[in-house]
């Protein structure tokens, strides 16, 4: 007997990876969703946020970021065409999201080990979305050959 686990082609593999691959991509898009929506709703304070990261000019910034967290998650969680751009450039933007707001090298104390975890964390979601677009590009590549 062929156990599901090492045979892509065992009938529960074949349900399972599809409904695995589309639950993690929704997941992953609902987090800049949700993200683009918080800076919406609370615009001031994350205009100010960026601003003391030395974010400038933030009133420039900010639009970009909303619109990036809301198109390129709409895109990811949708999953046609421009989910894989949407998850490169939702990984690039979520790495470069780690130098500015989540320094752990500059703290000390209970501060570092957060910042560490957040940036350790991010590092991951970018993996993840890497991950898709890796895979998103492969099976378009296949399916059209």
């Amino acid at each position: 007997m062929v156990h599901p686990n090492t045979d892509p082609d065992h009938p529960v593999s074949r349900r399972v990876a599809p409904a695995a691959f589309h639950l993690g991509r929704i997941l992953l898009a609902s987090l800049f969703l949700f993200a683009g929506l918080l800076k919406l709703t609370s615009y001031a304070q994350t205009e100010a946020s960026m601003t003391a990261v030395g974010l400038a000019p933030a009133a420039l910034l900010l639009p970009a970021v909303i619109a990036l967290e809301l198109g390129g998650g709409l895109l990811l969680a949708v999953g046609r065409r421009g989910a894989a751009p949407a998850a490169v450039l939702l990984a690039l933007f979520t790495l470069l999201t780690n130098i500015f707001f989540h320094d752990f090298w500059t703290l000390e104390g209970e501060m570092t080990r957060l910042e560490g975890s957040l940036f350790l964390k991010n590092i991951a979601i970018a993996g993840g979305l890497l991950m898709f677009a890796g895979m998103r590009l492969s099976t378009t590549k296949r399916s059209s050959e």
